[in-house]
């Protein structure tokens, strides 16, 4: 079960990082290797992205479920591979550390599944920690984008 949290800190009151990770419209464009999306309910929604692993290259469609909104700190949410063969879970968790800032945690935990899971795993292992960085780090620097042009992110 490969799996990897990245943690960093954001400039911006836990407010204003709610509102961004609250819409997954915000962030889905943010995952490395995106196309596209689209939001089917509330808590229900598509995922269409390229997927450059190792000396894999494919184009992903995963079903995302939201879990649970926990505002203003976590949205937890199950990954459910649609054409591959996968399951995960992660979330975005934000700790208020100021009036203006807060340590927020990306977490993602993917398991392959079927006959090429040992290696699909193997290079999930490896390629994981770069990828829920790259996410952590682009949803961070967008929400302080959003703060530092003082513009409303709904």
């Amino acid at each position: 079960m490969p799996s990897y949290t990245h943690q960093i800190e954001v400039n911006a009151p836990i407010q204003t990082v709610w509102e961004f990770v609250s819409n997954i419209d915000h962030w889905a464009p943010l995952v490395p290797g995106y196309i596209e999306h689209q939001i089917l309910n509330e808590k229900e929604s598509t995922w269409c992205f390229k997927s450059d692993i190792g000396f894999m290259k494919k184009k992903i469609e995963l079903k995302v479920d939201i879990i649970k909104w926990e505002e203003p700190t976590r949205v937890t949410f199950q990954l459910k591979g649609i054409n591959e063969k996968f399951t995960g879970h992660g979330y975005f968790f934000a700790k208020e550390r100021g009036s203006s800032y807060c340590l927020m945690t990306g977490y993602l935990n993917i398991t392959a599944e079927g006959m090429m899971a040992k290696v699909a795993n193997s290079i999930l292992t490896t390629s994981l920690p770069e990828t829920t960085a790259e996410l952590t780090k682009a949803v961070a620097a967008k929400i302080e984008e959003h703060t530092l042009n003082h513009t409303n992110i709904r």
